[in-house]
């Protein structure tokens, strides 16, 4: 199995969704901000929170529970909207990412991540870079350009379920 050296020196935005660890590199994040109201588009898909002005820009935003086919959650102190710089069908755009919580930026242990593993699962492993690790929990970092360019959700039995209560007001 190859597997692929992201470098000691590479640095991840750790990010918690549910139970799971999850990471973005940390040169793709512009910042992180506490939850805010929102405008909701519509007719927009059920992943797609709304729009947030961010300096005079407006920002679409993803909610990543609803993208990786998990129900919606309320907002808590903790969520945070990670605003990220991503290339995307080869162009380069701004949106923000809804995260249950945001750990802390950190290499990977070893520097190594392991391709994504082929079980016939119901997860779409095209969206996933990697499974490195930290401490003793596994870390699932995202191909970014991938899971953001499909409408689809990341789990492939999962239904749209509806944006969470509270999540259009102010946190």
């Amino acid at each position: 199995m190859d597997q692929e050296t992201a470098t000691t020196d590479t640095q991840f935005v750790m990010l918690g969704i549910d139970k799971e660890v999850f990471a973005v590199p940390v040169e793709t994040v512009l910042e992180i901000l506490d939850m805010r109201a929102m405008f909701r588009v519509p007719d927009a898909p059920a992943h797609l929170a709304g729009l947030i002005d961010v300096r005079g820009r407006s920002v679409p935003v993803i909610d990543l529970r609803v993208k990786l086919g998990l129900p919606a959650a309320a907002v808590t102190e903790g969520t945070r909207i990670m605003v990220l710089d991503v290339a995307i069908a080869g162009k380069q755009l701004v949106l923000g990412l809804v995260a249950d919580r945001v750990y802390e930026v950190a290499p990977l242990d070893d520097g190594r991540l392991e391709p994504p593993p082929e079980i016939g699962s119901k997860w779409r492993s095209e969206y996933i870079r990697g499974i490195g690790r930290r401490g003793e929990h596994f870390v699932v970092v995202f191909d970014l350009g991938r899971l953001f360019a499909s409408d689809e959700p990341a789990f492939l039995g999962a239904s749209d379920h509806a944006p969470a209560v509270g999540l259009n007001a102010a946190a």
